[in-house]
């Protein structure tokens, strides 16, 4: 009798055996995500504790803790190496970029998801074959086209590339979160008399918020991150994003650990803090037009 009413209830109350399963399943789920992310990230604390060594304690002892926090490294590898004009380029050449890039993605998203039009159909099936493009598939003939129109060592040069390569993925995601707003608030608006400009300001691009997040910052790491155009097209060193400011300065200083260890250090850790503050909204993003 009490162990038929043991077995009762738990199977009423979910306790017992299953229970010991699942607790152990995500102990293990835990444990194990713990420890895959320990050695991805373990690299990026060795490469900041090493910034605040001197060479010979980076070579004696290079996995000990620092016996100080030297800061004078970070400050001489940012005026030494020209940082700050550098940051200053890739911080422009970003922030226009994603501007354009949110803008025109939106309202192209809107147009594709929401309006009917002749070769829309053909026209979207262009901007999805842009994502299966390489960059080396067409920077011979864009360089060239950028010869005539004289928009090398000039911004713009960076920002348009830039553009057309984020918009294919931007639109893409956009649309697919569109398509999961029900047609009736459409409607609805329409029928209040509301125009397609007035749609999209004051209904579409506020639901778009969480998306465009997401594009926002896949933009800002590619953007940030880019070396092969930027190599290409700009030659002034007063023009150069942070990347191909950072092989130079790899060059001039390819000894001098401590000073290369800061500058890889300056230039990783914002975009690492701004995927961790921001990484809620790309999970968001990515998942708000999953179902209907």
């Amino acid at each position: 009798m009490a162990t038929a009413a043991w077995n009762i209830g738990d199977r009423n109350s979910g306790k017992g055996p299953n229970l010991g399963r699942k607790r152990f399943s995500h102990f293990f789920y835990y444990f194990f995500t713990i420890a895959i992310s320990c050695v991805f990230f373990y690299p990026m604390v060795w490469l900041v504790l090493s910034s605040f060594r001197e060479n010979r304690e980076i070579f004696t002892t290079p996995f000990a803790l620092p016996s100080k926090i030297n800061l004078q490294n970070w400050a001489e590898a940012w005026n030494v190496g020209n940082m700050s004009t550098y940051a200053k380029n890739s911080v422009i050449v970003t922030s226009i970029t994603i501007v354009f890039i949110l803008l025109f993605a939106s309202l192209a998203a809107f147009a594709f998801s929401k309006m009917r039009f002749k070769g829309s159909q053909l026209l979207m099936l262009l901007f999805v074959f842009g994502l299966f493009m390489p960059l080396q598939s067409f920077f011979i003939a864009q360089s060239y086209i950028f010869e005539q129109l004289n928009l090398k060592d000039s911004y713009m040069g960076l920002i348009l590339p830039y553009i057309g390569v984020g918009l294919p993925l931007a639109i893409f995601l956009l649309k697919a979160y569109l398509d999961s707003v029900p047609k009736e608030l459409m409607e609805a608006a329409r029928i209040d008399g509301c125009g397609d400009l007035v749609l999209f300001s004051r209904i579409i691009f506020p639901l778009l918020i969480p998306s465009m997040a997401t594009v926002g910052i896949f933009s800002a790491l590619n953007t940030w991150n880019e070396l092969l155009l930027a190599m290409l097209y700009i030659q002034n060193d007063e023009l150069k994003t942070i990347p191909v400011g950072l092989i130079a300065f790899s060059s001039r200083y390819m000894t001098d650990y401590k000073l290369l260890f800061a500058a890889l250090a300056i230039i990783t850790i914002p975009m690492i803090l701004l995927y961790v503050f921001f990484h809620r909204y790309i999970v968001d993003g990515l998942t708000e037009g999953a179902l209907k």
